[in-house]
């Protein structure tokens, strides 16, 4: 398998909204499949080679097979799988940035991967605008011009929304649902309501994804000093304590659901990322 990845750097107008965008290119002679974590995100992939397919297990392995698609939030693992060559650019967000760009409320994309001429035609014009260009930098000027575009075109989020979310990715997680509605003055039901129908899950599945992430971000360190010797690996539990679970069950029980795999397991096989999704 022949592998390109090239990282850029957004306009920094952009920054509070995005991270970086991933180029990418790769070939693969026979199918590559990849187990992808859940997470609180949307993944936005504007390719232009050959379709990667996204299976979701919870549905009997439906999912979408194209080029250029969205993907998310998703409260559970899903599978990818791709042959020939694949190109194309990727997007990381998270909930409240997508909801801006979009300008759709996130409640329709949960749990779900859809192309993207059934979001926007902004954005199959942006993947063909993409294709056209010969280099990245290029590429990336485009992505930068269309998304400040859309920063102009398009609503603010809901103040007391993104507060509470701001409030729990600063925590990761580690607020309650109760304290996040006395802050923003609403009752817990409509917080949790407005929550899902706009971020795309509710702020507790959100708590839990945040608290996730970053223990799913942590395991490259794990490799470097593995727990000793154990039904699961003494030193999980220590480890469960700091990232924030009651304890190694709960720890291992969200790695299953979230992740598919133990995180010992995860270390074995070396399937850990600094950046889930």
């Amino acid at each position: 398998m022949l592998t390109e990845a090239v990282v850029g750097l957004p306009d920094p107008r952009l920054r509070p909204w995005v991270d970086r965008y991933l180029g990418y290119r790769e070939v693969a002679s026979t199918p590559l499949v990849r187990r992808e974590v859940a997470g609180a995100f949307v993944v936005l992939i504007l390719g232009w080679a050959d379709p990667l397919d996204v299976a979701d297990p919870r549905a009997g392995g439906r999912g979408v097979s194209g080029s250029a698609f969205l993907a998310g939030p998703f409260d559970g693992w899903c599978v990818t799988r791709t042959t020939g060559t694949g190109a194309g650019v990727q997007v990381v967000l998270s909930a409240p940035a997508a909801r801006r760009f979009l300008g759709v409320p996130l409640g329709e994309l949960a749990n779900r991967a859809v192309p993207v001429d059934g979001v926007g035609g902004w954005l199959v014009r942006l993947r063909d605008e993409l294709a056209a260009e010969a280099a990245w930098p290029a590429r990336f000027a485009r992505l930068d011009a269309a998304l400040a575009a859309r920063l102009a075109a398009t609503d603010p989020v809901d103040g007391r929304l993104l507060r509470a979310w701001r409030r729990l990715d600063r925590t990761g997680g580690a607020v309650s649902v109760g304290a996040l509605a006395d802050e923003v003055d609403w009752s817990r039901r409509h917080l949790a309501v407005r929550f899902r129908q706009e971020f795309g899950l509710p702020p507790k599945t959100v708590a839990r994804l945040l608290r996730f992430e970053r223990a799913y971000a942590s395991l490259g360190r794990t490799l470097c000093a593995p727990p000793a010797a154990g039904p699961h690996g003494t030193g999980w539990a220590e480890r469960a304590a700091r990232w924030g679970y009651y304890d190694q069950s709960h720890l291992i029980r969200e790695f299953q659901e979230f992740a598919g795999a133990t995180p010992a397991a995860l270390v074995r096989a070396g399937s850990h990322s600094s950046n889930p999704g």
